[in-house]
């Protein structure tokens, strides 16, 4: 599993904010598309993607695009 791989797969996971406001250092809760729903659509494609169960706490307690890719990793 690649950074790059997983930025662009939650890049893909928001309909209006641009592809390149997302990097490694992105504080993704601080994005104005940012929501609850948007946390799911990001937990189901980790599911789906990298087969890996997210919790809330996983991606509440995610600063940026990179924590969260850790933890995932972390969980493979």
């Amino acid at each position: 599993m690649e950074l790059n791989e997983f930025i662009e797969n939650f890049a893909n996971q928001f309909d209006d904010t641009d592809a390149s406001e997302f990097t490694a250092t992105t504080r993704f809760h601080e994005l104005d598309e940012w929501s609850s729903l948007t946390a799911l659509s990001i937990i189901a494609m980790v599911d789906e993607e990298f087969d890996v169960t997210l919790k809330g706490d996983d991606v509440r307690n995610a600063t940026t695009i990179e924590d969260l890719f850790n933890t995932v990793k972390s969980k493979l």
